[in-house]
C-alpha cells in the first residue's frame, strides 16, 4: 500500500494532508523518515509514526453512534446528516450508516466503511435482528400486541412476525423486528389503532447501545463487538 494511503485510512487525513506531512518529513517507516508519499509499504507489517506517535492501520473502521431526533440517516451533504456528528479522529473518507433511522427516531446507528459486512447484516434474506424501545398512544393492548406478532399488511405484504412487549399500562414497550420497511413501527402501530410518539432503537444484531452514550454522541466500536457482527454476518451467510 502507498503510504500516503495509509497516513491517510490511519488517521482520516486527506491524502493531500498525508503527502504534505511525508514530504514535510514528520513521518517514520522502520525508525527511518520516509518522505515519498508514494512509497510502498506491507501495511500489516510497517511501523510507522506521525510526529513521533505510532500510528495503527486497519482494514475497515466502526463506530456506534446514538443518532438523535431531527438527524438523518444520509452520507449526502444535508446540514442534518448523522455523519457531521463523527469526529475527526473517528471520520473515515469512505463511511457510511449502515442501514437507517427515521429522522424523528433516536437510538443506536452503526457507522462504518465496512461495505460487506453491511451487505450480511442488512441482506433481505438475513436480516439482523433489530430491537426498539417505543412509547405509543393511545395504549397498545395485547390484542394489538397479538396482531403485531402475527404481522400486519404493508404495501400488499405481509409483515415478518414480532416480539412484541409491552408495560401493564399499555403505553410503552419494545418490538423486535428482522426486516427494515419504511417507517415499518410506525405505520404498523397505526395499523392497529395506536401511535408512535417516541421510538429509540436498542440493539441492531448483535450490537448494543452504550447506554453512556447521549443522543449525538459516538464512539469506537470495541474489537469484542466487531467480532461479534462478523460472527452473527457469518451465521447469516451459511443459514
Amino acid at each position: 500500500m502507498r503510504l500516503d494511503k495509509y497516513l491517510a485510512d490511519a488517521t482520516g487525513m486527506t491524502r493531500t494532508e498525508s503527502a504534505r506531512a511525508i514530504r514535510g518529513g514528520a513521518v517514520t517507516v522502520g525508525g527511518s523518515v520516509v518522505r515519498k508519499p508514494e512509497t510502498h509499504i506491507d501495511e500489516n507489517a510497517a511501523a510507522v509514526t506521525l510526529r513521533g506517535a505510532p500510528v495503527g492501520w486497519q482494514a475497515f473502521h466502526y463506530v456506534m453512534l446514538h443518532k438523535p431526533r431531527g438527524t438523518v440517516s444520509t452520507t449526502d451533504p444535508d446540514e442534518r446528516s448523522v455523519m457531521h456528528l463523527i469526529p475527526p479522529e473517528l471520520a473515515r473518507h469512505d463511511m457510511f450508516p449502515c442501514g437507517r433511522l427515521d429522522v424523528d427516531t433516536e437510538g443506536l446507528l452503526l457507522i462504518t466503511d465496512d461495505g460487506a459486512l453491511a451487505h450480511e447484516l442488512l441482506s433481505p434474506r438475513h436480516h439482523a435482528e433489530k430491537v426498539y424501545f417505543f412509547r405509543c398512544d393511545p395504549p397498545l393492548t395485547e390484542a394489538m400486541a397479538e396482531t403485531l406478532e402475527r404481522g400486519i399488511l404493508l404495501d400488499g405484504e405481509m409483515t415478518k412476525p414480532a416480539a412484541v412487549s409491552r408495560e401493564a399500562d399499555g403505553l410503552s414497550g419494545t418490538i423486535t423486528l428482522t426486516e427494515g420497511k419504511f417507517h415499518q413501527i410506525k405505520r404498523m402501530l397505526h395499523a392497529v389503532g395506536s401511535e408512535i410518539t417516541y421510538l429509540r432503537r436498542k440493539r441492531f444484531g448483535t450490537l448494543v447501545l452504550d447506554e453512556n452514550l447521549a443522543p449525538g454522541e459516538c464512539r469506537a466500536l470495541t474489537d469484542g463487538e466487531i467480532g461479534a457482527l462478523r460472527a452473527l454476518a457469518a451465521a447469516q451467510t451459511r443459514e
